[in-house]
């Protein structure tokens, strides 16, 4: 980690990493893809669950970062016995966490589909869904606890092995449910369910036994104020991020639902879209991230801004590849999930285009924000994490929509992310600066 060639190093971990993000996105995906026979109400359900499974998604990065971030600079510094003490901390308490948003969420299943966005035609089919993806929770955030557990200590092939058996099992699962055994939209989260649990035994096993991993054992386990504490500090970014993102997806949701579900359902499919997109660039800054943390945790400066540069320019040049792609072939990608409605389509196509003339600066963003994570500095990476979402996206969509309708809608996003770009200049350049 604190010898090899960091471009090297960055691609070693980083495939891995692309593959497990390309993974997480499929997750979602398939069941939009799979669900989008079964009408467009289908569709939207599945669209609103996302902000509750972005919630699922954000308590994962919040206990992984928090813990990963913590156990890479400890065994920068050779402290494997602290490092085992919060592996094991980290993990226990994120099963625990989900099994309570698990029994909350199952005992107000109704207000929290309201919440989400669900209207009435809509709310028949979100609520089998989200019932099957809280019975899952608690397993679903400890597969994404474990596997950024596993990146951050360098690790990454094994994470990608039990996503990818995950998301295999899915795939395969989802049209046996929906079609063969007439499960319709519960079906989807069913197997959702099921391949989380899969994944999560898998990924438990592998961080057990196999290789140089840090063991997660119970006797470890130690609740306590500085292990908290570290998790908070390294987690909090990850955290405002997603959950902010979950808010915002809320927000977005209630807006488009007042001009109809198939509003809702394009929003959803681009937002899905989005996701797969930007895989690449977030699975290349987790590579990033424990190359970042040994070598800060090493005082090898030089290297961390060596490997930040190599990954701003690579990124760069994939998003704006992709960017050129999703714009030629916009209404063919929306059509592909749903063919037969003309709304949906065109409503999917346009937000989709405006959506890729942000993608270049995105690398910049979420660049900045792993570093400033991953070397300790929570305000500025707190910040740089809510801003997006919380200073920008939200506000938007509170003023934009009454003005401009569905347009208004379209345009939040894409806007979000200039102004998050135009406020990632200072506090990055800063922290770079200060290595020294």
């Amino acid at each position: 980690m604190t010898t090899w060639p960091v471009e090297k190093l960055v691609c070693q971990l980083a495939i891995p990493s692309i593959i497990i993000m390309l993974v997480s996105a499929m997750y979602n995906t398939a069941d939009t893809f799979f669900v989008g026979a079964l009408g467009t109400s289908a569709t939207a359900a599945v669209g609103i669950s996302f902000s509750f499974m972005a919630i699922i998604q954000a308590l994962g990065f919040f206990f992984g970062h928090g813990s990963g971030n913590y156990i890479s600079r400890a065994l920068g510094a050779q402290n494997n016995a602290d490092a085992g003490k919060m592996a094991a901390t980290g993990f226990f308490t994120a099963f625990g966490a989900g099994c309570l948003i698990a029994v909350g969420g199952t005992i107000f299943l109704i207000p929290l589909a309201r919440l989400l966005g669900a209207t009435d035609t809509i709310l028949p089919h979100a609520l089998p869904y989200l019932r099957f993806i809280l019975l899952g929770t608690p397993f679903m955030i400890s597969s994404l606890m474990l596997n950024n557990l596993l990146r951050f200590q360098g690790n990454a092939f094994w994470g990608m092995i039990g996503m990818i058996s995950g998301a295999v099992l899915n795939i395969g699962l989802d049209p046996l449910f929906i079609y063969v055994l007439g499960m319709g939209v519960a079906g989807a989260s069913l197997a959702t369910m099921i391949s989380q649990m899969v994944s999560c035994v898998l990924l438990l096993i592998v961080s057990c036994t196999a290789g140089d991993n840090v063991r997660i054992r119970f006797r470890n386990f130690s609740p306590g104020f500085r292990l908290y504490r570290e998790i908070i500090r390294g987690g909090t970014p990850s955290l405002l991020r997603q959950g902010l993102n979950s808010l915002a997806v809320i927000f977005l949701n209630h807006a488009a639902g007042a001009y109809g579900d198939g509003v809702i359902a394009a929003i959803a499919i681009v937002n899905r879209l989005v996701l797969i997109s930007s895989a690449a660039l977030l699975g290349l800054g987790q590579g990033f991230q424990p190359v970042c943390g040994f070598n800060y945790g090493a005082k090898h400066y030089d290297r961390v801004k060596r490997a930040f540069w190599f990954c701003m320019k690579l990124t760069t040049v994939l998003l704006s590849l992709a960017a050129i792609f999703c714009f030629v072939f916009a209404p063919r990608i929306i059509a592909f999930f749903r063919k037969d409605d003309a709304q949906v389509i065109a409503v999917g196509a346009l937000a989709l285009r405006l959506q890729c003339f942000s993608f270049p600066f995105i690398g910049w963003i979420v660049l900045h924000n792993m570093m400033l994570q991953t070397i300790g500095k929570t305000i500025p990476a707190s910040v740089l994490a809510a801003a997006r979402q919380g200073l920008f996206l939200i506000p938007l969509l509170l003023i934009l929509p009454p003005l401009m309708g569905v347009l208004g809608i379209q345009l939040c996003a894409p806007l979000s992310d200039i102004c998050t770009f135009v406020l990632a200049i200072p506090l990055g350049l800063h922290a770079l600066r200060e290595m020294k």
